[in-house]
């Protein structure tokens, strides 16, 4: 691979795990985020946001016969921002607010020179959120742990 198609495949990758984080973000999460970054967020959406299902396919252990598992209502929205960029977000539920704002970020995400901004910002205070429940989960579950031990009788000794 090349210089170039290795910069490309890493940043697409690097904006895979930003659309996961937008994804678990609350709407004034990226809100307030985006009012601190005290930019314009100028943009026009390409379409308008919608909200719409999608089939969910499953596979039995990973590798059998797939089957149409049910569906989930997702919210998809897609803005240009006045810069150039092009921004898309695909989430569960029926918040189209909050999908119009995870679109915008991933529009700035791309712009190299707002791209620190938008992860000190935005980002990392998603992150520290997300961190902190998973450990609070974590507490929670470890708090019902139940040991099992057998007791070795004195004639089986």
């Amino acid at each position: 691979m090349s210089a170039s198609a290795e910069t490309v495949a890493e940043d697409a990758a690097s904006r895979r795990v930003v659309m996961a984080t937008l994804a678990q973000a609350r709407a004034e999460e990226i809100a307030d985020g985006l009012a601190a970054m005290a930019e314009p967020l100028d943009h026009v959406e390409l379409r308008p946001v919608e909200t719409g299902l999608v089939m969910i396919r499953g596979r039995v252990g990973g590798d059998g016969q797939t089957f149409n598992l049910g569906e989930a209502t997702v919210t998809r929205a897609a803005v240009r921002m006045n810069s150039g960029e092009v921004g898309f977000a695909y989430l569960l539920g029926r918040d189209s607010e909050r999908a119009r704002l995870a679109a915008i970020c991933d529009a700035i995400w791309q712009d190299e020179r707002r791209r620190a901004a938008i992860e000190r910002h935005v980002l990392a205070p998603i992150r520290a959120r997300l961190v902190a429940e998973r450990e609070r989960q974590r507490a929670q579950t470890a708090a019902t742990r139940v040991d099992f031990f057998t007791l070795v009788r004195g004639e089986d000794a």
